[in-house]
């Protein structure tokens, strides 16, 4: 593991991709930075973090995906590692909201937005960025956003917090190829809303009532719907309200 820690920048998923192109890299390569000018999540949304109160990085993961069939895998091994070093803190009701945010409650406490990249020789290069609300406790522009200080009242040591995410992710991806079922009832265990009544948008507005069944191996979300139906949708098909 080589940890590069820098104090501002426009995005780490950016800088690593830029790095990576202008010389290799190392396998589990870390950027760490106090402020991300430019912090992206899913579907080209913002990502909001008060300088130096929070951890926003990326990992650069390389001969790791054998399988394209296996990235989706990759994403919940990630956020099932996270979870698993924020329930040593004892944070309550931690699960993962389809398709990579990491909840406690109703509240998104982080995110997770991995990009890929598909070498001619077959090689997979994968950027994992991850932003976790640490000790930030006003969030002017994401209020269903919390924070582990603002849940449980302690200030918590960034450095240490670094690193124990990323000995759990680099230990989890130890198992990725021997282990995958066990990662998968394990994300289930966690899945956000899984057999609870939920409403959705889908992309054309039309609003509907359906329960969680699964994520596929592909990552769909698998709905169950009114008319007793199983209908699969991709992310940008479906938004849960």
């Amino acid at each position: 593991m080589h940890i590069i820690k820098l104090s501002a920048i426009s995005s780490t998923n950016d800088y690593l991709k830029q790095l990576n192109g202008q010389q290799v890299v190392s396998n589990f390569t870390v950027v760490s930075t106090n402020r991300q000018e430019k912090g992206k999540g899913q579907m080209g949304t913002f990502w909001e973090s008060e300088e130096g109160k929070n951890l926003t990085f990326s990992i650069l993961l390389r001969d790791l995906i054998l399988d394209v069939k296996q990235l989706y895998t990759l994403n919940i091994l990630v956020s099932i590692a996270i979870v698993e070093v924020l329930e040593k803190y004892k944070i309550p009701k931690l699960t993962v909201k389809w398709p990579n945010d990491i909840m406690s409650g109703q509240f998104k406490l982080g995110g997770i937005l991995i990009e890929n990249n598909f070498k001619s020789d077959g090689e997979v290069i994968s950027i994992v960025g991850i932003g976790l609300n640490v000790n930030q406790l006003i969030f002017k522009n994401a209020p269903q956003a919390i924070s582990l200080k603002k849940i449980s009242g302690i200030e918590y040591q960034l450095d240490i917090l670094l690193l124990e995410i990323c000995i759990s992710i680099q230990q989890s991806l130890a198992t990725l190829h021997r282990q995958e079922e066990k990662i998968w009832n394990n994300y289930h265990q966690h899945l956000y809303r899984k057999g609870i009544p939920t409403a959705f948008e889908r992309a054309n507005g039309h609003r509907f009532m359906g329960i969680i069944q699964k994520v596929s191996k592909e990552g769909l979300l698998h709905v169950l719907l009114e008319d007793d139906s199983i209908e699969a949708f991709d992310v940008k098909e479906l938004r849960m309200l």
